[in-house]
């Protein structure tokens, strides 16, 4: 069970990477409109982006998957992409009502219109397939070894041929069976938008609940992306910028939420912190509030509660979920390109259905939302910023080290050696991790962490809000850069847990530049912790031999391995 919810949650930041291009691509195509600059050549440049969805989720999402977000994935998945949607073009079976009665150019017209029409479905789901083969596909098979006559197509280059040749098993089994699942497609959508009020209710609590885990991006991918169909345009997202005025089920309840609740939220916690600790709270709950009424980024806030008191973050989620029945049964159809907030409710404003009823439902969501949490805090004497027992030292008062904030978030999270990856969604880290007991969440919430999850033994997510990727990225580049003598050997404890525990390390001998291990059970060792620094490489010669290429002399990391193991 641990495997299958530890890949959906990496798809699920994977997915993160396409989607951060819809911003861009929802202003360019808006603000062309004739209402706004009137410029067709700028809403054609978004348009562009709308129109090839599948391929930019076919690269993100292969490089989001992809060890070190190598770009050779994406281009595997191109590959991928270009050769299933090609195949089913030729593959796909034409209904006899297509062309009957033309001929020529007009029917080849029919038939190559039919078509588009029918990709366009197929578009983002084969995209998505596309970006999951070639990123998994580069996991597996980026440093293959062939035969040394076909050397040069081995490592990196062999993923591209896998994808391609996976891309013509897609096509065949598309293609073939298209009408198929053309059917189970609509068939699936008509259900979703005509279960109404519930089906949105399901949606809008679930889309909350699983914010926790990060699983909800698949699901909001489904319902923006895939349900539903406005001329060849798939998804709620997609329908609205192209006309729908019946799209924006799937998104109008958040704006209430994240505009007005949530804001509420946050005036009646700076209203329930104690008196002498309003001041220096007032800066944090304002920013929080500001950041979600303006862009709707709402995880900074939502994990200032959600842990602290559980109920509270189910009313919430059922409160998100009646937000989302109520602007569906007042008809209001509201849409976005990135999230809830004033700056997609005002570029979309002349675009939707009713938005000005936003305004009287909104208020109504501070209302409630204030009046809920302030009883909340005070009836069961809630730890909310500005009633801790114990004042929390300021974010920005933390002594850094000499790394600075990457140097100080590396000490938090354990040190260099007990990091294996190091990524970002829009508003956490999501880090691979070797030994949890050594993350010290005090000083990441220091450091500014609004909240701490772990999904399992060796996965921890950090809820920075939207510097969470700038400080990603900072990460990766003071573990590529620190000087030599930083970190003279890995982390012997680290090293061995890595390495599936003392019980499954049989034999220890070194060559010059690596350990030669002898293991009793190589499934368990955890390769990409291995993968971390102090390893320029891992090499498996056959049954249960593991030679790790370390970097600086190999008795730094033999002998305090040794001693460990031997209980010394």
């Amino acid at each position: 069970m641990k495997k299958p919810f530890s890949g959906m949650q990496q798809l699920g930041r994977a997915l993160m990477l396409p989607i951060a291009v819809l911003p861009i691509a929802g202003m360019l195509l808006r603000i062309g409109q004739p209402d706004m600059l009137n410029w067709p050549a700028m809403a054609a440049a978004g348009d562009a982006i709308f129109s090839n969805l599948g391929l930019v989720f076919a690269v993100g999402v292969a490089v989001g998957l992809a060890r070190e977000n190598h770009g050779a994935a994406g281009l595997a998945a191109l590959v991928c992409y270009l050769v299933t949607t090609r195949g089913v073009d030729t593959l796909m079976a034409l209904p006899p009502d297509v062309a009957a009665g033309l001929s020529g150019a007009a029917r080849e017209l029919a038939i190559s219109a039919f078509k588009t029409h029918e990709l366009a479905k197929l578009s983002i789901p084969v995209g998505l397939l596309s970006g999951i083969t070639a990123g998994i596909a580069y996991n597996r098979f980026s440093e293959i070894k062939l035969p040394s006559y076909l050397s040069f197509f081995g490592g990196r280059r062999f993923v591209a041929i896998a994808t391609g040749l996976a891309g013509v098993g897609l096509a065949v089994l598309i293609g073939t069976a298209w009408p198929t699942i053309e059917h189970g497609m609509d068939s699936a959508s008509r259900a979703i938008l005509n279960a109404g009020s519930l089906g949105l209710f399901v949606y809008g609590v679930l889309n909350r609940v699983l914010i926790v885990t990060g699983l909800h991006h698949i699901l909001n991918n489904f319902a923006w992306f895939i349900v539903g169909d406005y001329h060849g345009a798939t998804g709620d997202l997609k329908r609205f910028f192209a006309g729908d005025p019946t799209a924006g089920a799937f998104m109008s309840g958040f704006f209430p939420v994240m505009m007005f609740g949530l804001p509420g939220a946050c005036l009646a916690m700076y209203h329930a912190a104690r008196p002498e600790r309003r001041a220096g709270v007032a800066g944090l709950l304002a920013s929080l509030a500001l950041t979600s009424f303006l862009t709707g980024v709402t995880e900074p806030i939502e994990f200032t509660f959600m842990f602290l008191a559980p109920l509270l973050y189910a009313v919430h989620a059922v409160a998100t979920g009646l937000a989302m029945v109520i602007m569906h049964l007042i008809g209001v159809h509201l849409g976005f390109g990135f999230s809830a907030g004033l700056f997609d409710y005002v570029l979309n404003f002349s675009h939707a259905q009713r938005p000005l009823l936003l305004l009287p439902v909104g208020l109504a969501y501070a209302a409630l939302y204030y009046g809920v949490f302030r009883f909340c805090i005070v009836r069961f004497d809630l730890a909310t910023p500005g009633r801790e027992i114990e004042e929390p030292a300021p974010a920005l008062a933390v002594a850094l080290p000499a790394g600075g904030r990457a140097g100080a978030f590396i000490q938090a999270l354990g040190g260099a050696a007990n990091l294996g990856e190091v990524e970002a969604c829009t508003t956490r880290l999501r880090l691979v991790i070797v030994d949890g007991a050594r993350i010290d969440e005090p000083a990441l919430k220091r450091l500014g962490a609004r909240g701490v999850v772990r999904p399992s033994a060796t996965d921890l997510q950090v809820v920075l809000g939207p510097i969470a990727d700038q400080v990603a990225g900072e990460i990766r580049t003071a573990l590529r850069t620190a000087p030599p003598g930083a970190q003279p050997g890995p982390d012997p404890v680290a090293l061995l847990a890595a390495l599936g525990g003392r019980a499954n390390v049989l034999d220890l001998q070194t060559a010059p530049g690596r350990l030669l291990l002898k293991l009793a059970r190589m499934e368990s060792v955890n390769a990409t912790a291995l993968a971390g620094r102090g390893m320029r490489g891992i090499a498996r010669p056959g049954g249960a031999a593991l030679h790790l290429l370390v970097e600086g002399p190999v008795d730094d990391t033999a002998a305090p391995l040794r001693a460990l193991m031997a209980g010394a």
